[in-house]
């Protein structure tokens, strides 16, 4: 299962791993139907760390000690994703409390230099709203091709007339089309504390 927030043990926060597998087994089975996606892989990865955990992904070779093809597709498709991303992995915990995960996303964090990675695991209408951030951004981009995400501190007047948005909140605005990448990600570099 995956865990609906950092696990604790008697109120404090412990050491934790998500233990997974690609289709509902442990081994190898010729019979294996259930696989799960490249994309229920990756958002599964990506929660853990975002929950402050280690992600470990069971992988079964046949009796002869090969990887059915099932397998490779996904280990080759993730290890693609990592190409690009895995800075928003390695080194990569829980975001501080102050930041709030926008609506289909999930938040990690570099502490070391200071970098919040949105991971979008829907993609938005043009803006993703951030609540928590405002003036704390310095720069953000697109992680995978480190192309310049637009950071806007006030939403114009058109978008404050729909009831409910809060006109206080930071948001970004993303291209219409969503990048040809499985759970594009957003490199938020924050100012200094």
């Amino acid at each position: 299962f995956q865990p609906r927030k950092w696990v604790t043990v008697n109120g404090q926060k412990v050491v934790w791993e998500a233990c997974q597998t690609f289709n509902g087994t442990w081994g190898y089975t010729r019979e294996g139907y259930h696989w799960k996606s490249v994309a229920l892989i990756l958002r599964m990865f990506i929660d853990t760390v975002s929950k402050g955990g280690n992600f470990m992904l069971n992988v079964g070779p046949t009796g002869r000690g090969a990887f059915d093809e099932n397998t490779l597709d996904r280990l080759n498709a993730i290890g693609k994703w990592m190409y690009y991303n895995s800075r928003s992995i390695y080194n990569c915990t829980q975001a501080p409390a102050e930041f709030k995960e926008p609506k289909d996303c999930r938040l990690t964090y570099n502490p070391q230099k200071n970098i919040i990675y949105i991971h979008i695991f829907a993609w938005p209408l043009e803006l993703v709203h951030l609540y928590g951030f405002k003036d704390k951004i310095k720069y953000a981009q697109l992680l995978h091709d480190g192309s310049e995400v637009e950071v806007i501190k006030e939403l114009p007047e058109p978008y404050t007339r729909h009831e409910g948005i809060d006109t206080s909140l930071t948001s970004l605005r993303l291209p219409i089309v969503k990048p040809n990448i499985e759970v594009p990600v957003i490199e938020v570099f924050l100012k200094e504390k």
